[in-house]
């Protein structure tokens, strides 16, 4: 699900706040290391932010890793107005709509792909616009603009949905961009000059807003997946596309439904497993999935999922979950996958923004299911909300906590933090980020950061969408 409104500033709008520490050493390499610095960084959204005096034009907020986490004093806010950024921050134009990482350029740096979903093109209002932010040592700045199709209709939302990964095995990370009619896709290497190594437009993919990527075969290359709602299965329609040497092929899991998701290795067999996340209630046009929301896991294997497998069924009145499945919950909106107690197994962060809590309506909660050798189960899950003890904040209606999520390590001790934003938090929304230990999450030291104390003004939308 995506989000809307933020406001940058006037004296702001070249975009760097504070600079992160200058790398010292060879890049580390790791995807979502903007500095590379040897710590993942996170870039967060908030794609209404008014730049000076242009309202809801967008801004990225990147909060730099470091062994005591992340903190505002170490971030950069980048517009469309920062220096080398392509583009001029226009109203309504929604940059940091969407935001994928990886190393596009092959320097050891990782970059970041910025969605402006409702960038005007010449006279063509809301075509949209996808941009690469280029990592270096000092972090994310400067950037290249993708190439894009030449025949979008005015308000297609392009770039509305973006991914990253070696989608033809040969080493390079590419770049896959979704809009109302179009899926592009971008071929690496990327050049700082010339952009990618080349592009395609596959019309046969499209209609989709969402997309997300990873190796559910084991053969190093990235299968991607486009989830969109058709007629006649409004729970969503789920295939996914892989490269089979010579051409990519489409493998269709009819019996699969969701609007969300992720891919990691749950059950630590060293294949990639589809989670999805089917948030939607049940009713007379969508008769599959659970009162309040339910995510299902799709093994992966040799030949990714199959699509005869059983896949396995979690929601919030599975044994072990804490809640209960209410009417319009939302669990499973948003997916975040990582090793929270660093056992080798990868965790899955599943947010309800729309869970009430007590009698409050939609304060929003956050769900950490744990991967094992037998798979992803409710056992030993713990539910997170702002009224759980040591979250900073107060659960009160409409914070949408949980509206996204992202576990990644970003303090490099080997467990991942849990990044989550609560999108309409004081109407212009906030991150909380929890670190992990060997024995789960914990309060104890968690952060909380509002689209203020980033420097954020406005309405913000400040954690609508948070990078994979």
């Amino acid at each position: 699900m995506r989000k809307r409104t933020l406001l940058l500033a006037a004296t702001l709008t070249t975009g760097l706040l504070t600079a992160a520490t200058p790398a010292t050493a060879a890049p580390s390499g790791l995807s979502g290391d903007f500095n590379g610095d040897g710590y993942r960084d996170v870039a967060i959204g908030a794609m209404s932010a008014d730049v000076g005096s242009v309202q809801s034009a967008g801004a990225v907020v990147v909060l730099y890793g470091s062994s005591s986490g992340v903190s505002a004093a170490r971030k950069t806010v980048i517009t469309q107005n920062s220096s080398g950024v392509p583009g001029t921050a226009e109203e309504g134009d929604r940059f940091g709509y969407s935001l994928a990482a990886g190393d596009l350029d092959r320097d050891g740096y990782s970059d970041l792909v910025v969605g402006a979903q409702y960038e005007d093109i010449g006279d063509r209002d809301g075509v949209g616009t996808a941009t690469v932010i280029w990592g270096g040592t000092s972090g994310l700045s400067g950037g290249k603009g993708l190439p894009q199709p030449s025949d979008l209709s005015e308000w297609g939302g392009f770039s509305s949905g973006v991914a990253t990964g070696d989608f033809d095995g040969d080493g390079a990370t590419d770049v896959t961009v979704t809009g109302q009619s179009h899926t592009r896709l971008y071929r690496g290497p990327f050049s700082r000059t010339t952009g990618p190594a080349g592009h395609t437009s596959l019309s046969a993919f499209g209609s989709t807003y969402e997309v997300f990527a990873g190796d559910l075969n084991g053969d190093g290359d990235a299968e991607r997946v486009y989830p969109f709602l058709v007629t006649g299965d409004e729970g969503g329609e789920i295939s996914y596309h892989g490269w089979t040497g010579t051409k990519y092929a489409r493998t269709y899991l009819p019996d699969a439904d969701g609007e969300e998701g992720t891919i990691a290795d749950v059950n630590g067999d060293g294949y990639g497993d589809l989670v999805l996340g089917d948030y939607q209630d049940p009713r007379a046009e969508k008769p599959g999935g659970h009162k309040g929301g339910q995510i299902t896991v799709w093994y992966g294997g040799p030949t990714g999922p199959d699509p005869a497998q059983t896949p396995t069924v979690i929601h919030q009145d599975t044994a072990g979950v804490p809640g209960a499945g209410e009417h319009g919950d939302l669990f499973g909106s948003a997916i975040g996958a990582g090793d929270v107690n660093g056992d080798g197994y990868a965790d899955i962060a599943v947010g309800a923004w729309a869970e009430d809590v007590g009698t409050v309506e939609d304060a929003g909660s956050v769900t950490i299911l744990f991967g094992s050798a037998s798979g992803l189960s409710g056992k030993g899950s713990k539910s997170y909300t702002q009224d759980t003890a040591g979250v900073p904040g107060t659960s009160e209606t409409m914070d949408a906590f949980g509206m996204t999520v992202r576990l990644v390590d970003l303090d490099k001790n080997g467990k991942a933090e849990l990044v989550s934003g609560a999108g309409y938090e004081n109407g212009h929304g906030a991150v909380t980020v929890l670190r992990g230990t060997a024995s789960g999450l914990t309060t104890n030291g968690s952060t909380f950061l509002s689209a203020r104390d980033v420097s954020l003004k406005g309405g913000a939308d400040f954690a609508w969408a948070i990078a994979q």
